[in-house]
């Protein structure tokens, strides 16, 4: 026993170390998401204040659910809505699947559209913004440079060191002034981002989750409810919804 305390005692560095690692690997996917954000941060910084009115980390609720936003730019140009992804490796998807695909050498993981994520982030943001029914929204998916993007998209899927780029192209004024300054309040105002909320949204987001895969594992199409069947496509066999086109649901 006296041994024991110590080899506890004399190599106590080392299980710290062993502790720190073993927690960085379970905390690594909100740590990585976490400074992913504050690197967009930085850089929205960057942009004329009189012209652009940065609001990070954004959680709205929307009848009865909570939708959580990364950024929020409001211009006199439109409001620029903006999802990062701090993802590395091969990044395959396009407009309509429900899932992308990241590759790393052989290795497949799936990740939820991030452009159908920040469809709904931009349907929350108008329940809320009805009185400006004309304003338009802009939608940016942000990877970093990490990530080596091979999507088919319409929309604004950017790396992070042109997002500034992204954002500035649109030089069309469609909001004034005052109109930007009252947006900008009323979603600050908007804005329930409360340790209880957030930890209510990932709860939430967990439970749909842990929903969805029961149903793929049982082969049924968690969109539609018809069956999943395998399918080939370029990248190999996939699970797609029996009622393609109609529903076009895939894993």
């Amino acid at each position: 026993m006296e041994s024991i305390l110590k080899m506890i005692t004399t190599f106590w560095y080392l299980w710290l170390l062993v502790l720190l690692v073993g927690l960085y690997s379970i905390f690594k996917p909100r740590i990585k998401g976490y400074m992913g954000e504050k690197a967009i941060s930085a850089i929205l910084a960057m942009l004329d204040s009189n012209k652009y009115k940065v609001i990070n980390d954004v959680v709205l609720c929307v009848e009865g659910k909570t939708s959580q936003i990364d950024h929020v730019v409001v211009s006199n140009y439109g409001i620029f809505v903006i999802e990062t992804k701090n993802y590395k490796g091969l990044i395959y998807g396009d407009d309509y699947s429900d899932y992308w695909t990241q590759v790393i050498f052989k290795r497949k993981e799936k990740l939820y559209n991030p452009v159908r994520q920040n469809y709904g982030h931009v349907q929350a943001l108008k329940q809320h913004l009805v009185e400006y029914p004309d304003i338009p929204y802009i939608p940016i998916v942000v990877f970093s440079i990490n990530a080596d993007l091979k999507v088919k998209t319409n929309s604004e899927v950017v790396y992070s060191v042109n997002l500034l780029k992204t954002i500035k192209k649109y030089e069309t004024i469609l909001i004034s002034d005052y109109d930007k300054d009252l947006i900008y309040s009323k979603i600050m105002e908007l804005n329930n981002n409360t340790k209880e909320v957030r930890k209510q949204h990932v709860q939430a987001i967990h439970k749909r989750k842990e929903e969805k895969e029961i149903k793929i594992d049982e082969n049924v199409c968690p969109k539609c409810g018809s069956k999943l069947v395998v399918k080939k496509g370029k990248y190999g066999e996939f699970k797609g919804c029996s009622s393609y086109p109609k529903c076009r649901f895939t894993v």
